[in-house]
């Protein structure tokens, strides 16, 4: 299908809904609201979405995305993909083939982006530019790399004005990368997958529109949820090793991670090894980042998981900043019982990606910005060196194979998350407080005022894809920019 990308003028309309209020959520689907959804019931067992599994090199599915699912135990008329929020795990091997007929059953434009994916961003495979109308479908061909590190990555939609709504309303589902030959890349007793999303909802189960001073300052849902569930419980037995694969897939949310009584060993960030396990009191990700953790719980008893309050910035002169009120309690560990007497040792070292130590071919930097916009209503314009987002534009043209280090400049009194499809990056050095240099990533948060510098092999893959913050709103607004890699 050819790309229909969303007009400027559609996308300040977006922006206007509820522009009656002057912050937070005025309306559920046009209607006012008239309170919130209750969770029927916390505490129940984590339940992991359905798994499709690859075999014999291929990985065949249909995925249908519609309203009418289950979220915090209520039914809802809030989106996902064959039912259910998270959507069915893919589960692929490096070298296997991915197909996805992708069925539109909401009233939205929309498509696919496998996230964190290295794989070809042109024609039917991972491409930012297909349109898939209300009623249509088509068909997705990936294939994955035989060279792919395994790890843990997701899928959403990726179409441009209506990202933000669209994952708020539950279109998201977990991407794993097995070993060659499905072999374990890392032994564990328990493998879980943790899925982290947040929405809004009114007491009969539709999912809030945000006034324009949310979709500014990116919103954050009233339910925080994990794998559609309301504060799950984990079990575990004591001594166990438990490798826990989080997500988050919140359209805005920073999620600052600790689990009460316990450091949290972190293997892996963005679906990539690090070069050695490292013990945190504290894993901050931002929208879209994921994190491998190994937590081995010590004795009997109940820990809590909680996001802790996370300051983003504001919107400077107009004053207005993101919720960070207090913590929220995103699950719980639950160990009882006999202690674990079989329990793997956790490597001293891990295979990380190497930085990329040849010659530079380019150097670039980019300023993300914020400033006064033409939108009225208090208005601002979001933009990526000056300008909005244009899918007809090059905004940067590289050839295939350069090996380019870019520097991430933000200007705005707020955080942006920067991502980059298809072309993962090692961060080199940034603003203070900025994590340990050399780690392979595709989303990196650039502070308020700050900067990062990123080495990234253009390798592989030719074709045109985006770079943008991962604050879906802002996104949405115009904050993204295309790259074209021109092949040999």
């Amino acid at each position: 299908m050819s790309g229909e990308p969303i007009s400027r003028r559609r996308a300040l309309g977006l922006l206007g809904l509820g522009a009656a209020g002057a912050a937070g959520w005025a309306t559920v689907l046009g209607a006012p609201l008239g309170g919130r959804l209750r969770p029927a019931a916390r505490g129940q067992g984590l339940a992991e979405p359905r798994v499709l599994a690859s075999r014999d090199g291929l990985l065949d599915v249909r995925l249908v995305a519609a309203p009418g699912v289950r979220l915090a135990g209520r039914d809802t008329t809030a989106w996902g993909f064959n039912g259910t929020s998270p959507g069915p795990t893919l589960r692929v091997r490096p070298g296997d083939l991915l197909r996805v007929r992708l069925v539109n059953h909401i009233d939205q434009p929309t498509n696919l982006h496998t996230h964190g994916l290295h794989v070809s961003p042109s024609a039917n495979s991972d491409n930012p530019f297909i349109t898939i109308k209300p009623g249509g479908s088509h068909d997705y061909t990936i294939r994955v790399p035989a060279r792919h590190p395994a790890g843990t990555f997701w899928y959403h939609p990726h179409h441009h004005g209506t990202v933000a709504d669209q994952i708020f309303a539950g279109l998201v589902g977990a991407l794993l990368v097995d070993g060659a030959e499905g072999k374990s890349d890392l032994p564990v007793n328990d493998d879980r997958l943790l899925m982290v999303t947040d929405t809004t909802l009114d007491g009969a189960g539709r999912v809030a529109s945000p006034t324009m001073m949310a979709r500014m300052t990116g919103r954050e849902g009233e339910l925080v949820l994990v794998n559609g569930q309301h504060q799950p419980v984990i079990t575990a037995a004591p001594g166990s090793l438990q490798r826990w694969r989080i997500i988050n897939g919140c359209v805005s949310r920073v999620l600052a991670l600790r689990l009460d009584g316990h450091r949290l060993t972190q293997v892996a960030l963005d679906g990539v090894f690090l070069r050695a396990p490292v013990d945190r009191d504290r894993v901050v990700l931002a929208p879209g980042n994921r994190t491998d953790l190994l937590v081995r719980p010590t004795g009997s008893g109940r820990y809590a998981l909680v996001s802790d309050p996370y300051d983003r910035g504001s919107l400077g002169k107009m004053g207005n900043r993101p919720s960070t009120s207090g913590p929220v309690t995103l699950a719980t560990l639950a160990t009882a019982g006999p202690a674990t007497t079989t329990t793997p040792s956790v490597p001293a070292t891990l295979p990380a990606p190497a930085v990329p130590q040849g010659p530079v071919t380019g150097r670039r930097q980019l300023t993300f910005a914020m400033g006064a916009g033409r939108m009225g209503m208090g208005g601002m314009s979001f933009t990526i060196d000056g300008r909005t987002y244009d899918p007809d534009r090059n905004d940067q043209s590289i050839a295939l194979g350069a090996v380019e280090e870019w520097t991430v400049v933000n200007t705005s009194p707020m955080d942006h998350p920067f991502h980059l499809h298809v072309w993962p990056f090692h961060v080199l050095a940034g603003s203070a407080g900025m994590p340990p240099a050399g780690v392979l990533q595709d989303v990196v948060l650039v502070p308020a005022r700050g900067w990062v510098r990123l080495r990234i092999p253009f390798s592989d893959f030719a074709g045109r894809s985006v770079f943008h913050c991962h604050i879906l709103d802002h996104e949405d607004l115009g904050m993204m920019a295309t790259v074209n890699v021109r092949g040999q």
